[in-house]
């Protein structure tokens, strides 16, 4: 998959060869990453390895895609449906950028064009998006692209050995876009 953002901006789908580079940006970014991303912490090069491979198997079998955020031709964050209920027609979007490439709109443009392809090209009706209640960015961005607040998920995620809650938003097909 790829969708073009700009000139110099585009989404696509991972390859093998991105796991090194993927994983100097995850390096680059962990304490950035760490208090919004349960994996970022402890990400070794093998599970970053482990990751692209599952993403390019996810996407063979329709089961969700992960797509690097590429900026001037560099890597610099990822977005995707987690998994796709083909029955119900939903899924969920999770993303994370580095921190050198926020407050430029980026990851809203990013997410917003992945939300368009899920309604427009795979017919999904639902599409949830979950935050920390204290990632005030993440909450924002979902309310600029039109997600609704839900509700909170007690103890919803699992960080080291506590539970953290999280806030759900959702957006619709039916929804003004």
């Amino acid at each position: 998959m790829r969708i073009e953002l700009s000139d110099t901006l585009v989404l696509r789908s991972l390859r093998e060869t991105d796991a090194r580079p993927l994983h100097a940006l995850i390096e680059a970014n962990r304490a950035h990453l760490t208090p919004w991303m349960p994996w970022a912490a402890a990400q070794t090069p093998a599970a970053t390895e482990g990751f692209v491979r599952s993403a390019i198997r996810q996407e063979r079998d329709r089961d969700g895609y992960q797509l690097v955020l590429v900026e001037g031709g560099e890597l610099c964050g990822v977005v995707g449906f987690h998994r796709i209920d083909h029955e119900n027609a939903s899924t969920s979007v999770g993303y994370w950028l580095a921190a050198d490439r926020q407050g430029r709109g980026l990851m809203t443009r990013a997410v917003a064009a992945l939300v368009e392809h899920g309604f427009n090209e795979l017919g999904m009706y639902r599409i949830e998006l979950r935050a920390a209640p204290a990632n005030e960015r993440s909450r924002a961005l979902a309310e600029r692209l039109g997600f609704r607040e839900e509700g909170l998920l007690r103890g919803a995620e699992r960080f080291g050995s506590e539970f953290r809650d999280l806030i759900l938003y959702a957006k619709l097909a039916s929804d003004p876009r």
